[in-house]
């Protein structure tokens, strides 16, 4: 089965979380913890600061390891690499989601997660923001 290998940042701001939609592929209007693929050479870091750049035109600071997660889909295998994260400035844009919003720990359950971002979820509902 095919492996990859992704980052995501839990980006947090005010006692909310920044989820997005993804608006392509087979997983299309589903939400996720923005991020991406890691690069040849890259600490989890690195990949992710770049991830975020490109994604969202954003800076963040990565602070703090939040857990590995490990999921089979039905045509690879995904190694998910989060880090809570915060934003160096509020700016934010979208280039490639289709939607995002900030969510309370209360309003988590409102979107429809990707399966893998599921368990994410669990660990972010036991922080305090």
């Amino acid at each position: 089965m095919k492996q990859i290998e992704v980052v995501a940042a839990i980006i947090r701001k005010d006692d909310k979380i920044f989820a997005t939609q993804r608006g392509y592929g087979d997983w299309q209007d589903w939400w996720e913890f923005p991020g991406g693929k890691m690069e040849a050479g890259e600490t989890p870091e690195e990949a992710l600061v770049r991830e975020i750049r490109e994604e969202l035109s954003a800076d963040i600071s990565v602070d703090e390891f939040l857990c590995t997660v490990e999921y089979d889909y039905p045509k690879f295998h995904l190694t998910m690499h989060c880090y809570l994260c915060t934003l160096v400035c509020d700016a934010l844009h979208l280039n490639e989601h289709e939607a995002a919003r900030w969510l309370t720990k209360d309003e988590l359950d409102s979107v429809k997660w990707l399966p893998a971002d599921l368990k994410v979820v669990e660990d972010v509902r036991r922080l305090s923001c």
